[in-house]
């Protein structure tokens, strides 16, 4: 539920997240990560979204898969999708097309995961986000939208 609730504050703040999605906004996307023992099915609803989390293989009809790290790094913007597809770091199964503009809503719609969830923390978004940061720097993966001079 937590997760469902976190998607549709993100709904809210990108409302062109899910309308970039045209004819696939009602499409069930399974991310796999891969490196853990669950995957994340994502419901769009037309922007209503509905997220759960589940073992196995879950029910989509487009899946992407990969490490998390590499998930997070392509939403983050800080990993190319393509240079990820082509090295099978990340793998895309079922509907290629809607996974492919799932991807273009999610690189348009420039998300930083960690300010979303920092803004839902109210007077705490200051220590969440220097929890972010510290995490981030002590495993390496990218939580965070990298500044545009760190990309280049």
């Amino acid at each position: 539920m937590a997760l469902t609730a976190y998607a549709r504050q993100v709904a809210k703040t990108h409302p062109s997240l899910f309308r970039r999605l045209g004819e696939h906004a009602h499409t069930h996307f399974v991310l796999d990560p891969t490196d853990l023992p669950f995957v994340i099915c994502l419901a769009p609803n037309g922007g209503t979204p509905q997220v759960r989390v589940t073992r196995g293989l879950g029910d989509g009809t487009a899946r992407i898969a990969g490490p998390l790290a590499a998930l997070l790094g392509l939403v983050h913007g800080a990993f190319d999708g393509d240079a990820l597809f082509f090295s099978r770091d990340l793998v895309i199964e079922g509907d290629t097309a809607a996974a492919l503009a799932l991807r273009n809503a999610v690189d348009d719609a420039e998300l930083d995961l960690s300010q979303e969830i920092s803004g839902l923390t109210g007077p705490l978004a200051g220590v969440v986000q220097k929890a972010f940061a510290l995490a981030e720097r002590q495993t390496g993966v990218c939580l965070t939208r990298p500044e545009e001079a760190e990309l280049w």
